[in-house]
């Protein structure tokens, strides 16, 4: 019978990884104990171990245990009951902290209401302040049906993707407009390449994306291009709004005669990214503060045919951003956009060491 009152280690794995790291765990801790899927519950262990160092030995040997959870209290899943439990965790609250809480089966209460409630008072007792974003430590708390387990890790153990050495760029890529010679062929190739470039566009969330072909070309084809342009990026959008905290923005699609386009928009911004050009490494500031500073730049990228040299006289950059590979047409953007950010990131990291 396994007793929920002893348990001191709790570890978070992938489903179906379960059975495999309890087994791991009680080879590892002879005395151990482990309960995989506790009443039903997927991705969680239950450890009880008198081994001051369980949680350490599995740290150290198992990489199918994503988080491990010292647990310092064990008692009843009731917020009054997990107020009366923190005097014994209080103590390791050394800074900003954040309060996290999983709770699994029907409550009375939400995850949010133990939250704040265990946050209002270890911020009141200890004069620490709560920080979502970079908190010190983190006070979990991990509820299973009537039992609730306290204790308090470092930090990393919930890392965030975003943190003090990320810088936001999003925003800069609604700067940037896409324009690509069509990919054209026999069916169904053109479409294929569609879903893929269109894909690509959607995930950086351009400002829009150009359709740019060069003379006469055959309608059909142009037409499975463009049809595939707007089914990867609709395939892309729906799952960005799934997992986005913000509300993604559908990226636009156009038309234009790529020499027309020149014309129009030669006093804007246009890269052009082609092997002839210099390496990203020796512009990559110049690209960076292009867009900066620029309401609109042009990225201009060829398909099974470069983009015309005569462009190349109106271009403010040729890129090569791979010297010596041929980048691939469905590559092409996501290599484009990766360098921007890479040269943002550095730019931005620049200007904000200056005083």
């Amino acid at each position: 019978m396994f007793d929920f009152n002893k348990v001191k280690v709790i570890v978070k794995t992938r489903r179906g990884y379960e059975n495999v790291v309890a087994t791991l765990i009680e080879d590892l801790i002879p005395d151990s104990k482990t309960l995989p899927k506790p009443l039903n519950y997927s991705g969680i262990v239950l450890v009880i171990s008198d081994r001051e160092d369980a949680g350490k030995i599995i740290e150290n040997n198992i990489p199918e245990a994503e988080k491990i959870l010292p647990v310092r209290v064990a008692t009843v899943a009731d917020i009054d009951a997990i107020l009366r439990n923190l005097d014994s965790i209080i103590e390791d609250i050394d800074g900003p902290f954040a309060v996290r809480t999983t709770r699994r089966g029907r409550h009375s209460f939400s995850s949010i209401d133990v939250n704040v409630a265990v946050g209002e008072i270890i911020k009141n007792r200890t004069g620490q302040s709560v920080n979502l974003d970079f908190p010190h430590k983190v006070v979990f708390v991990e509820i299973i049906d009537k039992y609730a387990y306290l204790g308090v890790v470092d930090a990393q153990i919930f890392p965030k993707k975003r943190s003090k050495e990320k810088i936001e760029i999003r925003n800069f890529f609604q700067k940037v407009s896409i324009v690509q010679m069509p990919y054209l062929g026999k069916s169904p190739a053109p479409r294929e390449m569609g879903v893929r470039v269109g894909r690509e566009a959607q995930t950086f969330e351009v400002k829009e994306f150009v359709v740019a072909p060069v003379g006469l070309c055959e309608a059909k084809e142009l037409k499975e291009f463009i049809d595939g342009v707007y089914q990867g990026i609709e395939t892309r959008f729906q799952i960005q709004k799934k997992v986005y905290s913000h509300k993604p923005r559908r990226v636009k699609v156009y038309v234009q005669n790529l020499y027309e386009l020149i014309r129009e928009r030669k006093d804007e911004n246009i890269v052009v990214f082609e092997p002839e050009g210099r390496p990203i490494s020796k512009v990559s500031r110049e690209l960076a503060e292009m867009v900066i500073e620029g309401k609109r730049t042009n990225f201009l990228i060829g398909s099974r045919e470069g983009i015309p040299t005569g462009v190349y006289r109106f271009a403010d950059l040729v890129i090569d951003l791979c010297p010596g590979i041929t980048i691939a047409t469905d590559s092409a953007i996501s290599s484009a956009m990766m360098a921007l950010s890479f040269s943002l990131q550095k730019s931005l990291e620049r200007s904000a060491e200056i005083p």
